[in-house]
């Protein structure tokens, strides 16, 4: 089915629908011009061909601001209104198209850092931004994804074009980056490409480290967060959960996750492989740095078995707070001033900190007592930190090895193949799971016509209760009273239990889906529900006057 193109959106599109005073339009004076649309993802549309269609400019100037002369004056009949010369129209394929899930985003791949920090929305302003999105003229519903690596906002959009140009005028008014320069970075995708896209971002395939976890933890805090936000609705929040199911399966699986891909679990499976593997456990380990890098460098040394560790920082605040979130595990904190002591006690020592100089120095490592020959007389200096914290001369130091940064590529390299197999088979579970939430999606149409026709049903009940009342007098007692209206509302129930039952579907079986959509069709036709202003009209005025106000 053919999209009018966002020249027939927006504000004309509004005045169309608010004004009562404009003119029929004769269909004939009517140009629909369509092309085939640029290939990719983000042009992609839901339900139909990729085709963009635009409508003369001259339907939209007559529609406005009144008739051709020469038109009959039967067109000229005041009882028309433009809602209802609309419907008349080749634009009412605008009005009836129904509302799109869309991703307005900047991530690590599209936009520098700079871009990113100033888009940033910090966790606990998200009710906030969700509320003001929804307040745009064609935002129905909304979700902040952001992160360190990402800032994507998913909305549902009454009008795809008009939609994203108010989100977009939106991040630049709370970011103070032009729109001009935030549409060269960033990245839209619509309705099945936009759910694609954040199952592969809950799978962790979007992720500069494949598969990492991290990504799906922020998602789920989006639902969290979301929890009683008015403008997370039915639809955000359902593919948000359906993401999260994604990448909980990816990962479970696929195994996606396993092997060294980070800088903090490469430099912890360097260090195994250069150990005797007899004496894993027993190794002593010597943690230099409790930040963000250090602290991850402790939960995979954790991981991989290891239950006590001396972690050396400047205060003892941060390495309590680790250590309370890893109970069962023996964290001794030391200060700075005593590095070298404990140093000369480890045979395995991490340093993960900002000090622009050097931590160890030939000097200083000569000087240490030697390492225990049941770990192979070698002291491992593993050294994540940039700048260094590690001097390259410790090398020289007998009995002494020390890796740095670069020396983890031979560690992610060996496991890159492996994900890259395992990514592709989480593609075959994102199209399954894709498949199943726009079946979910699909199974949502229904729910219109349901609300439509308990509606009809209720003033047909209320009307013929009303003539059988005024027939039996005035005389007649309360519980009369209600024992017919119970008895109207019984005969109602029943009637409508079939048809309500047609109209419902889980959507994971397709063809149940297929034979409720024609069940839905087939009820407006048979009780003329279509009649009625379309639900997106209904939405696009209401919250036009809504901000008019």
């Amino acid at each position: 089915m053919m999209a009018v193109s966002s020249a027939f959106g927006g504000a004309k599109l509004e005045t169309l629908l608010l004004s009562n005073s404009a003119a029929a339009v004769p269909p004939c004076q009517i140009r629909v011009f369509c092309k085939p649309a640029r290939t990719g993802r983000a042009l992609i549309r839901r339900g139909g061909p990729a085709i963009r269609c635009e409508v003369a400019s001259d339907v939209l100037v007559q529609a406005a601001g009144g008739i051709d002369q020469n038109a009959s004056s039967d067109s000229r009949s005041p009882s028309l209104s433009a809602l209802e010369q609309l419907k008349t129209s080749a634009a009412d394929r605008y009005t009836k198209e129904r509302s799109s899930i869309v991703v307005i985003g900047l991530s690590i791949h599209t936009a520098p850092v700079e871009m990113r920090e100033k888009l940033a929305i910090p966790e606990a302003e998200w009710p906030r931004a969700i509320a003001e999105l929804c307040g745009l003229n064609h935002i129905e519903e909304a979700a902040v994804l952001s992160t360190c690596n990402r800032m994507e906002i998913y909305v549902v959009a009454l009008s795809q074009h008009r939609g994203v140009k108010e989100v977009t005028e939106w991040m630049s008014k709370t970011s103070g980056i032009p729109v001009s320069e935030i549409c060269e970075h960033r990245f839209l995708l619509y309705n099945k490409d936009a759910t694609q896209h954040l199952f592969e971002v809950s799978a962790g395939l979007d992720s500069l480290v494949l598969g990492e976890g991290q990504i799906l933890a922020q998602v789920k805090q989006v639902v969290k967060v979301g929890q009683g936000v008015t403008g997370f609705g039915r639809n955000i929040s359902g593919l948000f959960k359906h993401a999260i199911t994604v990448g909980k399966r990816v990962r479970t699986e696929t195994n996606i996750a396993s092997g060294a891909v980070s800088v903090s679990s490469a430099a912890v499976e360097l260090a195994l492989m250069k150990l005797p593997q007899s004496c894993h456990n027993s190794a002593k380990t010597l943690v230099v740095g409790a930040g963000k890098m250090g602290k991850l460098v402790i939960k995979h040394l954790v991981a991989k078995g290891c239950t006590k560790m001396v972690v050396v920082n400047r205060s003892e605040e941060r390495v309590s707070a680790i250590r309370d979130e890893l109970k069962d595990v023996e964290i001794i904190y030391k200060p700075l001033s005593e590095m070298l002591t404990c140093a000369s006690e480890a045979d395995v020592i991490f340093t993960s900190t900002a000090s622009d100089t050097l931590l160890f120095t030939k000097e200083n490592v000569h000087d240490l007592l030697p390492v225990r020959q049941e770990v192979g007389g070698l002291r491992l200096f593993v050294d994540i930190s940039v700048p260094r914290n590690v001097g390259t001369c410790v090398a020289d130091v007998e009995n002494s090895r020390v890796y740095n940064v670069d020396d983890l590529k031979e560690v992610v390299a060996a496991n890159k193949e492996d994900r890259i197999r395992k990514a592709m088979e989480a593609q075959e579970i994102i199209g399954e799971e894709s498949k199943q939430f726009e079946a979910w999606r699909d199974s949502l149409e229904t729910v219109p016509t349901i609300k439509k026709l308990r509606a009809y049903a209720e003033r047909v009940r209320v009307a013929e209760l009303e003539k059988c009342l005024s027939k039996m007098g005035d005389d007649i007692s309360k519980k009369t009273k209600r024992a017919v209206d119970d008895l109207s509302r019984g005969i109602v129930n029943k009637l409508l239990h079939g048809p309500m039952q047609h109209l419902r579907c889980d959507g994971s079986d397709s063809r149940t889906l297929d034979e409720t959509l024609e069940n839905m069709h087939a009820l407006n036709r048979m009780f003329s529900l279509e009649t009625e202003i379309s639900v997106l009209e209904q939405k696009i005025r209401a919250k036009v006057e809504q901000n008019q106000k």
